[in-house]
């Protein structure tokens, strides 16, 4: 069997961490058990904390530990979980991490960060020039902080040499999901998944994501502009319309919104009407090609692709996620 260390740390939400104890612990085991067959169990979980005592959660939930991290002699895969959202603090906390975490993955094991917990691998120096993920609504906080991580927060789980990463809390699944395919093959993880009621491993987190269309800055010309394209997001409207409302020349105007707002204009535009086609299928049940028109596309199959590029999900797969019960037909 495999050896899966799971770390538990204090103040974090305890399903990144019991996730993938009970997936790792079922696959291979529950699946059999339901069929009627011998098990054949894949791993062999064990709970670790920095000092070896209990983490507690912020709403009390207390998760007990086997060992301190330092018993771990060797593990093929590590787990970290989220530990809460004050990011400084909870670094010098469990400081005794990081030199672990690099000795794990120098032994070869696969390490994994679920949600914030890819910043403790940043911060160990591990997903310097390798792809890694996060949840979306620190990513751009995390890419400030570590740009040598190649930063791809439309994922829900990276894998690179050996390290991996995860979007959100629940992405946990994801990732315990895709290490069980990893280890033990398509046939094992559907299994486990089937078991335990879950979905196979997803892609894109995008779709979840309320991500700004545009990042803080002080140019008041552009912002005078982003007001305007609020304004009129569903016309087609040209870089030299909009140049002329900032009274710039053109290639000046593109320049300063690029470095502005970190989007080209059409770039920004498109961010926009997405937004606002989200915002419809979340709260309405009008078909896709009233949406579509309604957010400045006459050509439902061209706004469909740029849709899905964008979340990951078809209109009509966001609606099914995130409009309200009575729309979805519950």
């Amino acid at each position: 069997m495999l050896d899966v260390t799971v770390v538990v740390l204090e103040d974090g939400l305890a399903s990144t961490a019991v996730m993938p104890m009970e997936i790792f612990h079922c696959a291979g085991r529950l699946w059999n058990e339901l069929m009627g067959q011998a098990t054949e169990p894949a791993f062999r979980v064990r709970i670790v904390s920095p000092t070896g005592g209990p983490a507690r959660s912020p709403y009390g939930l207390t998760l007990g530990a086997q060992d301190s991290i330092d018993a771990v002699e060797r593990s093929d895969i590590v787990i970290v979980p989220t530990s809460g959202l004050e990011l400084d603090e909870k670094l010098v906390e469990n400081s005794a991490l990081l030199p672990w975490l690099r000795r794990h993955h120098d032994q070869g094991a696969h390490v994994a960060g679920v949600c914030m917990g890819a910043a403790y691998l940043a911060e160990a120096g591990l997903l310097d020039g390798r792809v890694a993920t996060t949840h979306w609504a620190v990513a751009e906080q995390l890419a400030a902080r570590y740009p040598k991580v190649r930063w791809r927060p439309e994922l829900f789980v990276t894998e690179d040499s050996r390290v991996l990463c995860s979007g959100g809390v629940c992405a946990s699944m994801d990732i315990s999901l895709h290490l069980v395919e990893k280890f033990c093959g398509h046939a094992v993880a559907l299994q486990t998944a089937k078991a335990l009621l879950l979905p196979m491993p997803r892609v894109h987190q995008s779709g979840y994501a309320m991500l700004p269309v545009s990042r803080a800055h002080a140019d008041e010309r552009i912002r005078a502009v982003e007001s305007f394209l609020h304004a009129n997001f569903r016309n087609d409207v040209s870089v030299a319309t909009l140049a002329d409302q900032a009274g710039l020349g053109a290639r000046t105007f593109t320049r300063r919104f690029k470095a502005a707002t970190g989007r080209l204009p059409a770039d920004y535009l498109q961010a926009l009407r997405m937004e606002a086609a989200k915002a419809m299928l979340e709260r309405g049940a009008e078909p896709v090609q009233t949406i579509s028109s309604a957010v400045g596309y006459d050509d439902v199959a061209f706004f469909r692709r740029l849709f899905k590029r964008g979340s990951g999900m078809t209109p009509t797969e966001y609606r099914a996620h995130f409009a309200p019960m009575a729309v979805r037909g519950y």
